[in-house]
């Protein structure tokens, strides 16, 4: 009998990944995926370390799933309960003391061990009689291994991912900006070589993905192994990877997310006028306009570099929709300061952004900083920040009004016989049609451009 699998993912899109190669070496021992998880057998909360209290938040979210134990335990049964990703790496003592209950504490490197680790587990469960687990009893497994992850992950694929499939192509982060936990939870760059990124490109197509994004913290950074034993660009794999998949995948579309400024060069930028397949879309995160901020961050470049890039994007791929990221209120930020940022972004134009207040992260450089901003000044600018972000966006939105896009249909909207789907710049698309199911990749021509979305109607049927 098959036993179910809940998982819970929290934060960016290599969680998402990483959930689903944990589905995947859950499925030889008879884990199916559910999404109804009153009634798993195993439940594994994929955490994000990020945001501000993440660790808190982690134990709130437990604190239902100890009762979910304690009723199972009473009837005789059982849930396996693992907190995996990034706050188990960072605070994985913590969770294993202040929560006992939990049975598996799996950091970002570690999850291919998950059928030893559940073997173990079950071990200790038997020795235990049953009975929840003594303090301290939960395995804890955050060790930074020597050889990578993707060596030990299986070839198949358990579960189809849907329309878009997520490909990590890179992992870890060498950069160590003072506010980012990255390179604590995640190690140290690594880039997968050529030839594991094809056959995994290959595995999702069979699956009926007609999208792929190549994942990485720096993923820009990427410098795999080649067949040829050479070391590759990552302009160079866009080109491999649709040259190799036009023929067979004319449709197929290609993205690649989180960027680094630091990793652009000329031949990565090249690839946006020459891959057919390479949306027309980048998240090319800044953090901030201002040198001075820019170097306590210790981002490597100037906002004058960062503007060249945009400039030379757009000089290879002229309707190039941008994203970024921004922080206000970072230590020791002015009021000039923040101007600058402003006028960065009066500059670059972004079709999209996010952006926060700077909260420490624990153990991060930042965190130790003097003149901290007060938290009032830094909320008034992210509010000023935000409105200047959301008018670009809205612009950008209008702009696409009476135009045709190509809209992948991801899922389902708020009404009835209405699809979301995204665009090839990565806007949301509405459109009710009763004939449209999730997968359809059709021609849409825009109604309504609004703050955060579009409104279309399906232009032609045969272009599925």
């Amino acid at each position: 009998m098959a036993k179910k699998l809940f998982i819970k993912t929290h934060g960016c899109q290599m969680n998402v990944y990483d959930s689903a190669r944990m589905a995947d070496v859950l499925a030889p021992l008879g884990y199916a995926k559910t999404e109804t998880p009153d009634d798993a057998d195993m439940v594994i909360i994929n955490t994000c370390h990020i945001r501000e209290k993440a660790a808190e938040k982690v134990f709130s979210e437990l604190g239902h799933w100890r009762i979910r134990k304690q009723t199972a335990q009473a009837r005789g049964g059982d849930v396996t309960i693992a907190v995996a990703g990034c706050v188990a790496q960072a605070e994985g003592e913590e969770l294993v003391n202040r929560a006992p209950f939990v049975d598996l504490v799996i950091g970002s490197q570690a999850y291919h061990r998950l059928p030893e680790l559940l073997a173990r587990a079950e071990r200790a469960r038997v020795k235990g009689s049953g009975g929840p687990h003594a303090a301290g009893q939960g395995i804890l497994a955050t060790e930074f291994p020597a050889e990578s992850k993707f060596d030990h992950l299986p070839d198949e694929i358990s579960t189809a991912p849907g329309p878009v499939g997520y490909l990590a192509i890179q992992e870890g982060c060498d950069k160590f900006c003072t506010f980012c936990v990255v390179p604590y939870t995640r190690g140290a760059e690594y880039s997968r070589p050529a030839e594991a990124i094809i056959r995994e490109a290959e595995r999702l197509m069979a699956t009926g993905v007609q999208e792929i994004a190549l994942l990485g913290q720096n993923v820009n950074a990427w410098h795999g192994e080649g067949p040829d034993g050479s070391a590759w660009s990552l302009g160079r794999l866009l080109r491999v990877l649709n040259d190799r998949f036009a023929q067979s995948h004319p449709r197929l579309r290609w993205r690649y997310t989180t960027s680094h400024p630091r990793e652009m060069d000329d031949d990565l930028i090249a690839a946006h006028g020459e891959v057919a397949g390479l949306m027309p879309f980048l998240h090319l995160p800044i953090q901030a306009g201002s040198d001075a901020v820019l170097k306590a961050m210790n981002r490597g470049h100037r906002a004058e570099d960062y503007l060249r890039i945009v400039e030379k994007l757009r000089a290879a791929r002229p309707d190039l929709a941008l994203s970024g990221d921004f922080i206000t209120g970072f230590p020791g930020e002015t009021d000039a300061d923040f101007e600058q940022t402003l006028q960065l972004v009066r500059e670059a134009r972004y079709a999209a952004a996010y952006s926060f207040k700077y909260s420490a992260r624990p153990g991060t450089p930042g965190s130790l900083l003097p003149k901290q901003v007060p938290d009032a000044v830094s909320t008034e600018r992210l509010h000023a920040l935000q409105a200047l972000l959301q008018q670009q966006s809205e612009a950008f939105n209008r702009a696409c009004e009476g135009r045709v896009l190509d809209v992948l249909f991801e899922r389902p909207g708020r009404q009835p016989g209405q699809l979301i789907g995204r665009s090839q710049y990565m806007q949301a698309v509405y459109v009710s049609d009763p004939g449209l199911r999730i997968g359809d990749f059709l021609p849409v021509t825009i109604a309504g451009g609004y703050a955060n979305s579009l409104a279309g109607e399906i232009a032609r049927r045969e272009a599925a």
